[in-house]
């Protein structure tokens, strides 16, 4: 990204200018801006509209909790805001942004600003990433270069927010204050954001381990209308600083993504004149999705559990793929009256009816049923959870919304292509005692297939073939034996949209991350990096890719 995250944490501005968060008299009109935090520690906030939908969820939510005497809404659907947001739900009281189909979590916060900042007008500055898109700044910053402008300065130091960069009005550029990079800017008018009259944080019932009251949150099972989330999350305040040239980050919409970067000078590292150990593999189209979280940010320590069964009964029972026969191998419906709480799928009781019963229709299972989960034995409405499938990529896996057991094998809807493997005896920074391994990915355009988003339709593959690289030792091996079971899986690419240039139907990365630069970090996606293998490991863990994989 090319603003280095953490920032937000300072109110004071340069050359006199307010804060980015200025007081608010009690008179004050105020818009609330929510956004979710990748993993470097940035904010991106949501649309204004998406926000809206999370204001009016939340206020209807209280106003029937003031009559009936019900709980704070435990969790909001963001597909119903936003139809491409349609995998992705917040969960109120850990303030949490779950991915239904691939288990991504991330934390979310919401926050309040003067109704005439650029949240209130609806403006938002965004900066040029490398593949020439735009990525919004958080909003805090947005709002601070918004009054600058507004009183007319020429230029403006980030600083004080914790950015490394200058912005120049005039000239339109961000620039690096260490390396003079310059990056272009804009500003752009969109929706404004939704006005509150609820400026307090938001809570629900007594003190708890969640994230609003203690920095890490608990374990165990989620079993009561108060669930909170079973995670620990990179402390915003301390986020990972990057000082020089970063690589893009995602929309709103999806989680971050990594890309191959075009070459400006011949700058990437590719010394194959002594490879050796070569080995190709290649995959095959057939009928998924990822997490992400590395690069300088432990990954979070996600509970993913997989259900093992024996190798011959994997041989005797084939893996049913219709969405009923899916729901109903992995969930035992209940008898008799459900538990007083709610399903954190629609967010109705589960003694009430399925949420999706309007939209999502089954001759076999009534809206009404509810269903355990045979191993982790959490409860939902079984409609939910076959809409839920239906969703996704109906591959015959189902990962439970509040533990993430996986129940069977997860695949993806990567389009067939070849994963090249060889090695070299030069070091990457960090990696001093061993050699490198150079990972090539070989995807070629082509025509989408029942899986992917628009099947019959082609589908761009740019910026292959994209070269990646692990350190030739002990763990670096590991994590490549586990890529390769990922990409036999499908799980590395998907077509979509690209976040960095709003290219659709186009082969993107899947959110298990690659380092696809060698001796620079600058951008976030090279070396050194002590973190980045234990990362990959959680994010192919989080697939079900795991040591109990291999061999098989």
């Amino acid at each position: 990204m090319a603003a280095a995250q953490g920032a937000g944490s300072s109110s004071a501005g340069p050359s006199g200018l307010p804060g980015s968060a200025p007081g608010l008299s009690s008179n004050s009109t105020v818009v609330a801006v929510w956004e979710w935090q990748d993993e470097f520690g940035r904010w991106r906030p949501y649309r204004g509209n998406v926000c809206s939908y999370i204001e009016q969820v939340i206020q209807a939510s209280q106003q029937k909790g003031r009559r009936s005497g019900s709980g704070l809404v435990s969790s909001i659907p963001l597909g119903r805001a936003d139809p491409v947001l349609a995998p992705y739900v917040i969960d109120i009281p850990s303030l949490t942004q779950f991915r239904q189909d691939t288990g991504t979590m991330r934390a979310v916060r919401r926050h309040v600003f003067p109704g005439d900042s650029a949240a209130g007008q609806g403006i938002v500055w965004e900066w040029q990433n490398d593949e020439g898109g735009w990525s919004p700044y958080e909003m805090n910053v947005c709002v601070f270069l918004e009054q600058a402008r507004a009183t007319n300065h020429q230029r403006v130091d980030l600083g004080p927010l914790g950015y490394n960069y200058e912005v120049d009005f005039v000239a339109q550029v961000q620039t690096n204050k260490t390396t003079r990079f310059r990056r272009s800017v804009q500003r752009r008018l969109d929706a404004p954001y939704p006005v509150t009259t609820s400026p307090a944080p938001l809570h629900t019932g007594v003190g708890c381990s969640c994230q609003q009251c203690w920095p890490n949150s608990g374990t165990g099972p989620i079993t009561t209308r108060y669930r909170h989330s079973m995670i620990n999350f990179p402390n915003s305040s301390t986020a990972h600083q990057v000082s020089g040239r970063t690589a893009s980050v995602s929309s709103s919409s999806v989680g971050f993504v990594p890309y191959n970067k075009p070459t400006l000078t011949g700058a990437r590292s590719t010394p194959r004149l002594n490879a050796q150990s070569t080995l190709v593999l290649q995959q095959a189209g057939g009928p998924s999705t990822g997490l992400s979280a590395s690069n300088g940010v432990s990954a979070p320590n996600l509970p993913v559990k997989m259900l093992k069964p024996s190798k011959l009964n994997q041989a005797l029972a084939a893996t049913p793929t219709e969405p009923e026969a899916v729901v109903k191998k992995y969930l035992e419906e209940l008898k008799g009256t459900p538990a007083d709480e709610d399903c954190i799928i629609c967010m109705e009781k589960l003694s009430s009816p399925s949420g999706y019963s309007d939209t999502c229709e089954s001759s076999t299972i009534r809206p009404e049923a509810v269903g355990r989960l045979r191993s982790c034995q959490h409860s939902f409405h079984m409609l939910c959870m076959l809409a839920m499938y239906s969703n996704g990529n109906k591959d015959g896996s189902l990962q439970c919304p509040s533990c993430k057991t996986i129940y069977g094998e997860k695949t993806g809807t990567q389009p067939k292509g070849k994963m090249e493997i060889s090695t070299f005896p030069q070091s990457l920074p960090g990696h001093k005692d061993c050699g490198t391994i150079q990972i090539v990915y070989h995807i070629s355009r082509g025509i989408q297939g029942p899986e992917h988003p628009n099947p019959g339709m082609p589908y761009t593959a740019r910026g292959f073939p994209r070269y990646c690289y692990l350190p030739d030792n002990e763990k670096g091996r590991k994590v490549l034996e586990l890529l390769k079971v990922a990409w036999k899986r499908r799980l590395i690419f998907t077509v979509g949209t690209s976040n960095t240039t709003g290219e659709s139907n186009t082969v993107v990365w899947n959110e298990i991350h690659h380092k696809t630069e060698m001796d620079s970090n600058l951008s976030g996606h090279g070396y050194p990096d002590p973190n980045y293998l234990d990362n990959v490991l959680a994010e192919l863990a989080a697939q079900g890719v795991t040591e109990d994989c291999l061999g098989q």
